[in-house]
């Protein structure tokens, strides 16, 4: 696992920023100039130590806020890894930033306040992530100086905490709780002298730690069609081959596979990545396959495996979180984006909207932006997929506008 994708989640001053600036700081992953920014800012509002939350918060309503409004992505590497972390705003008004964030993080980092403990906004930032089904998360008790380190505090949080992940339905994640301090530093790279009781890892100890089997979904191998290869060169005069990335699980060649939606069977008989070739490609990789006969496969078109294949459909059944300011409403129309296919759509219904905090469902006939409902929706042509539970790049998909062209919803379908 080189590439790790991490999102974090906290309400207002939980210190995600901060979190953000720290891990930066002690991996020595900020430059020069950054840091004399930050020393020479946080020298003129008086501050007695670096405001590092300046590390990340880009725009200038959040510098002067105090909180974060937009996601930014921050990359730094280390000797193990190389990270991609989604910082998100926590606010109510920003779940769509929150679900955008979070929607490609294999690892949440969910703050709370030490001083506050387990608030409304832990059950949203929570049901997101059980929501997108984000399989490592860690609770991330932070400022815990600010409780003089208190272990009784964080044996609180965490069996609050506790009750709340007793009612998710998403048994396969794994939930981890550090104490810490972002402004000191405190377990966030190292192990300082605040909380000698803590026998845990440190935050970067954890993501360190982590293998591909812990963050990673595993399914059956969805091949979505980006472009056909046809260099048409003297040395590949007949080469065509089918280029995009793979989802699921491996193929390797001589698998017997289905070309959907044309049902039309074949067998892999080369796997490229650029000049080379190989026996086999797993689950993440972008190759080109060619197969034993040449048939008509396009872009949209999707390879499997010919004893896994998927739904074949025209009528879907989906959870979407509501992201445009126009109220999605039966009848309307939408574009239906299922990784490289795009399907014109009719909204049969809006039934209900799901509450964030695990209250349960509010019958409801639209659905207002930020919020998240069950919505059932007819396509003028079947579309191939899985249920989101069961294999997430091929259960999700976005509403597109046919008007404006912007992205209005993001669906998972049930």
């Amino acid at each position: 696992m080189d590439v790790l994708k991490i999102a974090t989640a906290g309400s207002v001053d939980d210190g995600k920023s901060t979190l953000i600036g720290r891990l930066l700081y002690d991996t020595k992953s900020l430059t020069t100039d950054k840091i004399e920014a930050i020393e020479k800012s946080s020298k003129q509002k008086g501050y007695d130590y670096l405001d590092f939350s300046l590390a990340t918060d880009g725009l200038v309503a959040e510098r002067e806020q105090g909180i974060t409004i937009d996601v930014a992505h921050i990359y730094f590497s280390t000797a193990k890894k190389s990270y991609i972390i989604a910082d998100t705003p926590g606010h109510v008004e920003y779940t769509r930033n929150m679900v955008t964030g979070a929607s490609t993080s294999q690892v949440s980092i969910i703050l709370i306040d030490a001083r506050k403990g387990v608030i409304e906004q832990t059950y949203r930032h929570f049901f997101i992530n059980n929501l997108l089904r984000v399989k490592e998360v860690i609770v991330a008790i932070n400022k815990m100086d600010l409780v003089d380190y208190s272990e009784e505090v964080f044996n609180k949080i965490k069996a609050d905490f506790q009750a709340l992940n007793a009612k998710s339905t998403f048994k396969e994640q794994n939930v981890s709780y550090i104490p810490l301090s972002a402004l000191t530093g405190d377990n966030v790279v190292d192990k300082l002298d605040g909380m000698p009781w803590y026998q845990g890892q440190t935050i970067l100890e954890h993501l360190e730690g982590l293998h591909s089997s812990d963050v990673f979904e595993s399914g059956k191998a969805r091949f979505p069609v980006q472009t056909v290869i046809r260099p048409k060169t003297e040395e590949y005069h007949d080469f065509r081959g089918y280029a995009g990335k793979l989802y699921g699980n491996s193929i390797k060649v001589g698998d017997a596979v289905t070309v959907l939606p044309s049902l039309t069977e074949s067998k892999v008989t080369n796997i490229h990545f650029f000049d080379k070739q190989f026996d086999e490609a797993v689950a993440g990789s972008s190759v080109t396959i060619e197969l034993e006969n040449d048939i008509n496969v396009t872009r949209g078109d999707m390879i499997v495996k010919s004893d896994e294949l998927p739904k074949i459909e025209k009528d879907i059944l989906t959870t979407v979180c509501w992201m445009d300011s126009k109220k999605l409403v039966a009848g309307a129309k939408y574009f239906v984006q299922h990784n490289t296919n795009r399907v014109l759509a009719k909204i049969e219904s809006v039934t209900n909207t799901i509450a964030t905090d695990y209250s349960g469902t509010t019958p409801a006939s639209q659905l207002a932006i930020n919020e998240i409902g069950e919505v059932s929706i007819k396509l003028s042509k079947a579309l191939y997929f899985d249920s989101y539970n069961e294999n997430k790049s091929n259960g999700a998909f976005i509403l597109i506008d046919a008007v404006t062209n912007t992205t209005a919803g993001v669906g998972f379908i049930r």
